[in-house]
């Protein structure tokens, strides 16, 4: 008898709505793409999406740029990390994260993890008193949000600058607040597996007037910052558009439209990837052999990825339990991997960082830790043949 497969793949996002089409195209006919070339009476789509996001976010201020890399790095820039300070940061997160840090002329200061992947608030306490860092870039990966009334209050004793990186996050609350709105500045990416879809592309988002402006003029405005959406006063950009070096990135007007076109359907499209997220999160906490820790009930996440724990492997067995389910079409990631494997990497490989500490609970929790994008082109019946197929496959090791 033939094992059952699943045969669509993870990679396949939604289509933009039409009316993002269709005004992408206007756009593209006009030729006029570059975020400040404009005729009279002509849309901006870049200054309009700033507002409209903003707005959304329940922020101040909001600049839209090329990436959420770029976002990260601006936060860092106009904060005011300087060559040679050092940045707290979550030992698991993506690679950009740590690389932002490095880009910036930053030293990164690990912090372990606890068991349910959030960043170990006792570690980050004391090396908050320890290292002297006077910043945390704190990544909200896969979506799995710390408890931020004890984040803020580390930073707020430590004299602290939070910067979130909320790329999993959009959407996300804590406490009914949403992800990002903590911290002194926060950076969003709207690449093509995030929450909003642009290919590449990404927010910083602020209540701080200063920190705006210095962004808006750093990211490439030159004396046009008053074309920007949500922009701060003029007196504002008087005292920093001199001293702040231009680093352009900004978001161009097509990419801007599309997600214009999307921000409305968020919300909705939150809910929808919660639908799958609870039924195979459901499925892997009744799995024999697997394990998923329990969300908080303060925490209102949004499900675009999900992972779990193969208990019932060893370390050598994983990447034979991975083939057999990518085999068959469930394709799972491993961030334990001694070698990174395309988005994947474990901590210990960012050679660039000196001095790379030994975070026992991170290699612990990783070594089994199974990870699995959700795209809402899959329906709730095709997670459930998802998770069936791994449950099978997990079964000839127990």
């Amino acid at each position: 008898m033939s094992k059952v497969s699943f045969n669509k793949p993870f990679t396949q996002q939604e289509a933009i709505p039409e009316d993002g089409i269709a005004r992408a195209v206007e756009i593209m006919r006009s030729g006029r793409l570059h975020r400040y070339n404009l005729v009279a009476g002509e849309a901006n789509e870049a200054s309009l999406l700033e507002q409209e996001y903003a707005t959304w976010q329940e922020v101040d201020y909001c600049i839209a740029v090329t990436s959420g890399g770029y976002a990260i790095q601006l936060a860092m820039r106009v904060c005011g990390v300087k060559p040679g300070d050092k940045v707290l940061a979550n030992a698991y997160t993506l690679a950009p994260v740590p690389g932002a840090i490095h880009n910036v002329g930053g030293v990164p200061v690990l912090v372990d993890i606890d068991d349910n992947y959030h960043i170990d608030l006792d570690d980050l306490d004391a090396k908050a008193a320890s290292s002297g860092a006077k910043y945390l870039l704190l990544s909200h990966m896969r979506g799995h949000i710390a408890d931020m009334d004890r984040v803020t209050e580390i930073c707020e004793s430590h004299g602290i600058t939070l910067i979130e990186d909320c790329a999993h996050t959009m959407a996300a609350k804590w406490r009914g607040i949403r992800s990002g709105n903590f911290g002194k500045v926060a950076a969003f990416s709207t690449q093509t597996y995030k929450h909003m879809n642009s290919g590449e592309g990404g927010f910083l988002t602020t209540n701080d007037p200063e920190i705006a402006a210095r962004a808006i003029v750093s990211s490439g405005s030159y004396m046009l910052y008053g074309r920007h959406g949500a922009v701060p006063a003029e007196d504002v950009f008087e005292k920093v558009k001199l001293i702040s070096p231009n680093y352009s990135g900004r978001m161009d007007h097509m990419r801007a439209a599309l997600l214009r076109a999307q921000l409305p359907h968020i919300e909705e499209k939150a809910a929808q990837w919660n639908a799958r997220y609870d039924l195979l999160h459901r499925r892997f906490s009744q799995m024999k052999g697997a394990s998923i820790p329990e969300r908080k009930q303060v925490e209102a996440y949004v499900g675009s990825s999900i992972q779990f724990r193969a208990d019932g492997l060893s370390r050598k067995q994983i990447p034979d339990f991975i083939a057999a389910c990518n085999a068959r079409g469930a394709e799972l990631k491993w961030f334990g991997d001694d070698e990174p494997k395309a988005f994947t990497s474990r901590y210990d490989s960012w050679k660039y960082i000196d001095d790379i500490p030994h975070l026992p609970n991170t290699h612990k929790i990783l070594a089994n830790t199974l990870d699995m994008r959700i795209p809402l082109t899959f329906d709730e019946d095709d997670c459930t043949i998802i998770a069936d197929i791994i449950e099978d496959e997990l079964s000839n090791y127990l």
